[in-house]
């Protein structure tokens, strides 16, 4: 997919792994608006040039208000990138059930509910793609984070299904799976952590690419193993 005047709605682009990723589509020459939650950091976006607005994806009015917002607009490439990470740990006490909710909701209902509310304007473009950004632990699990790595795990089936019903369409579905990225979600954890910058680099040319999937980093190992043994995959959790 040629970038250059691409229109794309970038959910999460204010900070991590998405405020990269606009940083670099916009330097390929897409027109990039970006969503997030902090009013400061949507402003430092506005002044790099970007269009912003504010969005809370934790429940379905917050979705709801950033399709008004958006209207009918064309839209070329729907970035679903804003993600939640949360503890639910019973061996530290009892997990915060409102939080997992929230969880939940940021990261797997609102991209099915953006997706199947702008799969008209998607249909109607010439070429056109959906990605997902999903995660390693998607297919190795921490112990530390069910409810996320759940999420995960089903944006990635649903991205697998949403595929194969529009191979033969004009819109491209590209999952992306980051390792551990050097982001604030991932502050404090002390294992190897990939620059935001290299991740983000990843998925825009596996994008342009026309890629179905990024596997970034030590996910490229999971997936390897993953293909020999699921179990495998899966004992790997610790190390990655």
């Amino acid at each position: 997919m040629e970038l250059a005047d691409k229109i794309v709605l970038l959910t999460g682009g204010s900070a991590g792994i998405g405020r990269e990723i606009a940083r670099q589509l916009q330097a390929k020459g897409a027109k990039v608006t970006l969503t997030g939650r902090n009013p400061e950091r949507l402003a430092a976006m506005r002044e790099e040039g970007f269009e912003t607005i504010e969005a809370d994806f934790s429940s379905a009015a917050g979705v709801d208000a950033l399709l008004k917002k958006w209207g009918s607009k064309d839209i070329d490439i729907l970035l679903n990138n804003a993600g939640q990470l949360v503890d639910h740990d019973f061996r530290e006490g009892d997990p915060d059930a409102d939080a997992a909710d929230d969880c939940i909701y940021t990261n797997l209902n609102a991209p099915i509910r953006l997706i199947s509310a702008l799969m008209p304007q998607l249909r109607a473009r010439p070429q056109a793609a959906i990605v997902n950004i999903t995660s390693g632990l998607a297919i190795a699990p921490a112990a530390r984070t069910p409810i996320y790595c759940a999420t995960k795990s089903g944006l990635r089936f649903y991205t697998l299904g949403l595929r194969e019903q529009l191979k033969d369409s004009n819109i491209r579905v590209i999952e992306a799976l980051p390792p551990v990225v050097d982001t604030q979600m991932n502050d404090g954890k002390p294992t190897k952590k990939m620059p935001p910058e290299e991740c983000a680099r990843q998925i825009v040319v596996a994008i342009a690419q026309d890629q179905d999937e990024a596997n970034i980093g030590l996910t490229k190992a999971l997936r390897i193993a993953e293909s020999i043994s699921p179990a495998l995959a899966r004992s790997m959790t610790l190390r990655f």
